[in-house]
């Protein structure tokens, strides 16, 4: 609907109209990567994994073992914190 250009503008303009099946261009239209549950558990993976390597790499003083040490923990935490946290 085109206005005529000489008529007064109207007092208040009404935002254009968008069907509702439309997604936002500032929403994502797809789900998110990792829930919110997934990303608290890997964090929590993350953190207890450079705590164990850390303490091993005091005691150590080498870097493979830790290395390790943090990565197995890591992992086999996760499983864990997964039942733990949901």
């Amino acid at each position: 609907m085109s206005r005529d250009p000489h008529s007064p503008v109207p007092a208040r303009s009404e935002p254009p109209s968008t069907p509702p099946s439309t997604p936002s261009p500032g929403l994502p239209s797809e789900a998110p990567l990792l829930s919110v549950h997934a990303a608290v558990a890997f964090l929590a993976a993350v953190i207890i994994g450079l705590v164990m390597g850390g303490l091993m790499f005091l005691h150590e003083e080498s870097v493979p073992a830790p290395v390790a040490t943090g990565l197995v923990t890591a992992g086999g935490s996760v499983p864990v914190l997964h039942k733990l946290i949901g």
